[in-house]
């Protein structure tokens, strides 16, 4: 396995690098808020997902949801991390209009989860580690909407209290690639965990990117936040942009000031939000609510026992059992639906061990090939895992050549229907009778002598009988036993 090396940028006084750490900020899956018994579902007139808690009502205490703490639990194995059993919720006090409390519910000092470690793929085979600093729990605050009204904002509390799981990532990554690659793959173990959708449209997850740049090697600069972003792609821009802006004002004889910035897709640049020259004083203290958190290593060795199989293992399993390229088996595994399709065709096939790479192919080349020309998803092919395998059973099997077997699928894919009905109905089988186009071969070696020569000189000149053989039997003949039979006839 190879480690990625990284971009540097070239400036007016040599090379610059990077550094990059990322806050993600992923909203748990559970049915109810971290405090309260409000539902989480997205959407909803305003203000209608509230309790009391959520609203801050005199005298309202919150209780801590276990399923929450589950998912954290279960998102912090999957990411080879430290579990602490014992950790504290604190109250991060400041006052905004999104928080009703005047405080957020988060943890400082002890979180649930301490560090750990994410594989990254890059290009060319390439693989980094990023380490993971820490995860805790935390509340998220409510929704401001300044269009309602042209003098008020208005404030929704449906999200509010919503649990959320930050994901701080150590300052490991080096260029806007491995920042993609990296919320990418957290992205993908939270899916397959089920701990959170991973739906950034709905900004279930998002990210806070911090951004430095140095000469190669040297002390690290002062960064900057670019706060609440919600597209992979943007992360990348944002992080181009903001190094070159950094490194044009340090070498320009400015200094970079620590703030927090917003990027504007539009116009592809990061604009200053508010200076952050002195750290907030959150003025944290444990939230005298709530005891802390503890459990024992029984239940986090029962959550762990019960973990599916994550992306990394199943790539691993895919090129040990089937002969998958990395590339390939990182195709498959990016996404649970896909890797679950491959699991499936894998399921049906009459001969894992001979077909398993042809199942892979065809899953990942004709398949994915034809729904992402279409705009569409796994879940809505209308070429079903079963009748994938089918297809691939019957090239495997030599009833059919790789080249009917593009014009079966495409059949499939047009009318459905069973592939091995399919393939009787239409005398789609190959031709696996030699004396049937016996007579064929004869007639194409007597009309061009010249060719015939060509071939005993050069034996790799064959395949132009094979072709024209092929062309004359409509693609239906066994190119194997074409290639033995010419060679018979021809003396090669």
């Amino acid at each position: 396995m190879s480690t990625a090396t990284h971009k540097l940028i070239k400036g007016a006084t040599g090379d610059w690098e990077m550094v990059i750490g990322l806050e993600v900020h992923a909203q748990v899956t559970s049915k109810s808020k971290l405090f309260s018994g409000a539902s989480t579902e997205f959407g909803g007139e305003p203000n209608t997902h509230v309790s009391l808690v959520d609203a801050a009502m005199p005298g309202m205490l919150p209780v801590i949801n276990e399923e929450c703490v589950r998912q954290a639990v279960r998102t912090g194995l999957g990411l080879n991390a430290k579990i602490n059993l014992r950790s504290v919720f604190d109250r991060k006090n400041y006052f905004y209009p999104d928080s009703p409390q005047g405080y957020q519910i988060s943890q400082y000092k002890s979180p649930v989860v301490g560090e750990g470690e994410v594989t990254v793929e890059l290009d060319g085979g390439k693989t980094a580690t990023i380490g993971i600093e820490r995860l805790h729990l935390e509340q998220d605050a409510a929704k401001l909407l300044h269009d309602q009204s042209p003098s008020m904002s208005f404030v929704d509390l449906n999200r509010s209290g919503v649990a959320l799981m930050e994901i701080v990532s150590k300052p490991d990554i080096r260029d806007a690639e491995q920042a993609k690659a990296y919320v990418t793959k957290l992205r993908s173990i939270l899916r397959y965990l089920g701990t959170c959708d991973g739906d950034m449209e709905k900004g279930s997850l998002r990210a806070d990117v911090n951004v430095s740049v140095r000469k190669v090697g040297g002390p690290l600069g002062t960064r900057c936040e670019i706060k609440n972003m919600n597209s992979i792609n943007f992360i990348g821009q944002a992080i181009e942009y903001e190094a070159r802006r950094q490194i044009e004002i340090i070498e320009d004889g400015g200094t970079i000031d620590q703030e927090t910035r917003l990027y504007d897709p539009n116009k592809g640049e990061t604009r200053s939000m508010r200076s952050k020259e002195e750290a907030h004083d959150y003025r944290y203290f444990p939230d005298p609510d709530l005891l802390p958190l503890e459990f024992s290593e029984a239940y986090v060795a029962a959550l762990k026992a019960e973990l599916p199989e994550l992306p990394d293992q199943k790539k691993a399993r895919f090129i040990a059992g089937f002969g998958l390229s990395p590339y390939d088996a990182s195709v498959l595994v990016a996404e649970r639906e896909s890797a679950d399709f491959y699991e499936t065709v894998l399921a049906k096939l009459a001969d894992q061990a001979r077909d398993g790479k042809l199942a892979a192919n065809w899953v990942i080349n004709e398949l994915f090939g034809r729904l992402n020309k279409e705009g569409r998803d796994i879940t809505g092919s209308p070429v079903s895992a079963v009748q994938l395998a089918a297809i691939v059973d019957l090239i495997g099997d030599g009833t059919i050549s790789g080249k009917i077997a593009k014009d079966l699928f495409e059949i499939v894919w047009q009318e459905g229907g069973d592939p091995r009905a399919l393939v009787e109905a239409r005398g789609m089988k190959q031709v696996t009778d030699l004396g049937a186009i016996e007579k064929v071969v004869d007639d194409i070696i007597a009309a061009n002598p010249d060719k015939v020569e060509q071939a005993k000189a050069k034996p790799a000149a064959i395949q132009w009988f094979v072709g024209q053989v092929m062309k004359a039997s409509g693609g239906k003949v066994d190119p194997k036993a074409v290639n033995v039979l010419l060679k018979t006839k021809l003396g090669i």
